[in-house]
């Protein structure tokens, strides 16, 4: 998934960029309005985080011209928190509005909100040899041969088959899956992987694995 950061406060576009970077996102930074359409015309992005104050062409501005050609999710970050500026945001075509100063896990839940909103549902059972997965019914299926996972093994199983080759953090999976009032540890996380791998362990060869990424998370790696 790639972001667009269009951020003219140096320090706080960096920041901004490591941590994206470090949750398995590819950033890109742009320090005008100007820059960022640029980059957006140059790139594939998939959501946008958009500050309000920007030189020469403002946020509002640029927002209007992504929206004539694009509907990519645009995040207005702004230090204005009067209404009649969140309203106008919105009226722009903004799907959210943060408010400076705010946390890095702030900033992530409301990128995570707006996706599951948008990105496209259903199983991919289709470029997973041998794997089958029902979203309806929650049933598993390893070259026919039924699987039993419990609730949340299946639903962190069919987190990665949406999104494959992306690495997640342990935090972001306890946000998706259990959610974000959820108060356990990251060992969740690790113990339920573990669960999964020794159920989908099979003798026959196939072109996707769970994948630990020492330092970042974990992934699912789909091959052509």
């Amino acid at each position: 998934m790639k972001i667009l950061i269009i951020e003219d406060n140096q320090s706080l576009r960096q920041m901004l960029g490591r941590f994206l970077t470090n949750e398995g996102y590819k950033v890109f930074e742009a320090e005008s309005g100007e820059e960022g359409l640029k980059l957006f015309s140059e790139e594939v992005i998939d959501l946008v985080l958009l500050d309000i104050m920007l030189p020469g062409i403002d946020g509002f501005e640029v927002c209007q011209e992504i929206r004539k050609q694009s509907m990519v999710p645009i995040i207005m970050i702004t230090a204005k928190s009067e209404d009649h500026d969140k309203i106008l945001g919105l009226d722009v075509g903004a799907d959210d509005y943060i408010v400076k100063p705010f946390s890095h896990q702030e900033i992530a839940a409301r990128i995570r909100a707006i996706m599951r909103r948008i990105e496209p549902k259903g199983n991919q059972k289709n470029i997973l040899s041998g794997l089958t997965v029902n979203p309806e019914t929650y049933e598993v299926k390893l070259f026919e041969e039924s699987v039993h996972l419990t609730k949340k093994e299946f639903e962190l199983l069919h987190h990665l088959i949406e999104h494959p080759n992306q690495i997640f953090t342990r935090d972001h999976l306890l946000d998706s899956v259990w959610g974000m009032d959820y108060f356990g540890d990251f060992r969740t996380v690790d113990s339920h992987i573990k669960r999964l791998r020794e159920k989908l362990k099979h003798e026959t060869t196939v072109n996707w694995q769970i994948k630990t990424v020492w330092g970042k998370g974990y992934l699912l790696e789909v091959s052509k």
